[in-house]
């Protein structure tokens, strides 16, 4: 599968404006469109920018052509292989009632125009085992679009009220049906030295566990558990290998102001997703030095998560206005 860039399309194309606020704000509607009738469908709604790019194809250099395509290559050009075969988007979005006249649809005109022309937008990666899902979420005048895929070949564009939008957030963080959730060595709730944090990844990583203990040794009394208490070195080593023995997911969210020319104000959001579920990580200081805390939350709680991230681009686009 190739690449999807997140940044911004740099080629100049006019706005397009929201159909109507009648559609958006709506209960949220969902179309599932292929690649092909997605930009189909962005050219009729005034060749609309989307919020991702394709990559270019990727070449054989000269060692795969004599030993054979790497992985990426084959995986690319299965990828265009899929996309070749898909049906002509203007006939398949005009036999699913999509397309009328050469007018696209309304609500998709609108939701499409959204992404192309928002006040705040958000973007979300998010893996879990072996799947990975990308969404991009854009708001503006109390509507919502988002777009979600996780193969590059077929995604979902929906729109919404802003009411609704913590409901669509969870859904992007609920464990996939391949996860299986149970207990975890790790408390619900602990504060540790990024650096020591750090490292200790980077040791299971490698298969240096027996580094953790060491490590752990180095930072004695500087990690705090649930109730504040500092945690003995064996019970920090313990939750240090399994911070690293139980992540099978993670999620990464980046929300901003973009309805100026230059985008100055980001906020982010990482979790990662343990045995028994997700783990929101915040980085902050106290007395100098760097720290994570590791707190257990659900997929309800992206919103509210979100929301001290998001404050500084709201209020960069309302002016300041609390």
């Amino acid at each position: 599968m190739p690449t999807i860039d997140l940044t911004t399309p740099t080629r100049a194309v006019e706005p397009v404006e929201p159909a109507a606020p009648a559609p958006l704000d709506a209960a949220p509607r969902r179309v599932g469109l292929s690649l092909r009738e997605l930009q189909h469908a962005a050219r009729l709604a005034g060749d609309a920018p989307l919020p991702f790019e394709v990559a270019a194809p990727t070449e054989a250099d000269a060692m795969q052509s004599r030993l054979g395509s790497s992985p990426a290559t084959s995986d690319d050009h299965a990828y265009r292989g899929v996309l070749s075969a898909l049906n002509d988007p203007g006939t398949s979005l005009a036999e699913r009632g999509l397309v009328v006249d050469g007018v696209l649809e309304p609500g998709i005109a609108g939701a499409i125009g959204l992404l192309a022309a928002p006040r705040i937008a958000l973007d979300v990666d998010v893996r879990m085992g072996e799947v990975q899902a990308k969404a991009w979420h854009r708001h503006d005048r109390g509507a919502v679009a988002s777009l979600a895929t996780i193969d590059g070949a077929v995604f979902e564009l929906a729109w919404f009220g802003v009411d609704s939008w913590a409901t669509e957030l969870a859904r992007v963080a609920a464990p996939s049906e391949e996860i299986t959730l149970g207990t975890s060595a790790v408390p619900a709730l602990v504060d540790l030295p990024f650096e020591l944090a750090d490292a200790a990844a980077e040791a299971v990583r490698i298969g240096r566990g027996d580094l953790v203990a060491v490590l752990a040794a180095r930072h004695t009394g500087s990690v705090l558990g649930p109730d504040g208490s500092v945690l003995t070195d064996d019970a920090v080593t313990r939750l240090l290998v399994a911070l690293g023995g139980e992540a099978q997911g993670r999620l990464r969210a980046m929300v901003a102001d973009v309805t100026g020319a230059a985008v100055d104000t980001v906020g982010v959001v990482s979790w990662t997703l343990l045995a028994d579920g997700w783990r929101a990580l915040r980085p902050h200081q106290r007395d100098g030095v760097l720290r994570l805390e590791l707190r257990a939350v659900e997929p309800g709680d992206l919103a509210a998560v979100l929301a001290p991230a998001a404050l500084p681009a709201v209020e960069s686009a309302s002016g300041g206005a609390s």
